[in-house]
């Protein structure tokens, strides 16, 4: 009767686990490239899809005066804060006040979430949005496939950064900019981030047209916000960053 395997057989196993480990380690890591990659390729929809919005409609979703016409009315007289209040569960939405910039109409941030719902609503994004003035993925912004309960917000760049203790003193151009956060934290790591940065533009994290978001430790090793030649903290695997990306609009 044998009592026990032989080298060979013992050979044979663990090669065969070594084999599974290797498998789920390289399966790991397949699927944080396609959550990173998914990252720019969402960014780069969002971006189409506003521009196929300013050309259908002539005007910037969420900032669109007349969007009550086309989908009917939430609430209100439809361009006031009784209207911004609502929880929208069908297409029925608010208008902005249509001065070109997205950010507030009748209630503080309204036309950055009624943003999606007009998108959602002209079918130039997947999924339903229902316009309300708080951060949900998936709900009222659009989940990232990035993960980490990460979400796409848009904002107008020069307002918004003005005196925000989140984002470096730096250059956020004239228009618009989306970036990728949490509502109960960052979500992505220093690495993630500069990884996106370095492979779609130049790995700086206050210069370029892909900025960090939360400059203190340890997304950088910035001393404050007015140090742009900081560098990424890649030795931390705290998610505690984001990443804010201009735009063409």
């Amino acid at each position: 009767m044998r009592q026990a395997f032989t080298l060979l057989e013992l050979s044979i196993v663990l090669v065969i686990i070594g084999l599974l480990i290797g498998g789920i380690f390289v399966g790991q890591s397949l699927i944080h490239t396609a959550q990173l990659n998914a990252v720019i390729s969402e960014f780069n929809r969002y971006q189409t899809a506003v521009q196929n919005f300013k050309q259908q409609y002539q005007a910037l979703p969420g900032d669109m005066n007349n969007a009550t016409s086309f989908w009917g009315i939430a609430g209100g007289t439809g361009s006031d804060a009784t209207c911004m209040a609502v929880v929208s569960t069908t297409a029925a939405t608010c208008n902005g006040n249509g001065d070109g910039t997205i950010g507030t109409s009748a209630t503080a941030a309204d036309e950055t979430y009624r943003f999606w719902q007009h998108l959602s609503n002209a079918k130039m994004v997947e999924g339903f949005y229902s316009g309300s003035i708080t951060a949900v993925p998936g709900v009222t912004l659009p989940a990232s496939k990035y993960g980490s309960n990460t979400e796409w917000i848009v904002f107008f760049g020069p307002t918004y950064a003005a005196g925000n203790a989140t984002m470096f003193a730096t250059d956020y151009g004239t228009g618009h900019a989306i970036y990728i956060a949490n509502p109960t934290g960052i979500g992505m790591s220093p690495k993630d981030a500069w990884t996106v940065d370095k492979k779609y533009d130049d790995g700086k994290p206050a210069f370029g047209n892909i900025l960090l978001y939360n400059w203190p430790a340890p997304c950088s090793n910035a001393a404050n916000n007015a140090v742009l030649t900081s560098t990424y903290t890649l030795s931390t695997t705290s998610a505690s960053c984001g990443l804010i990306f201009l735009t063409s609009f």
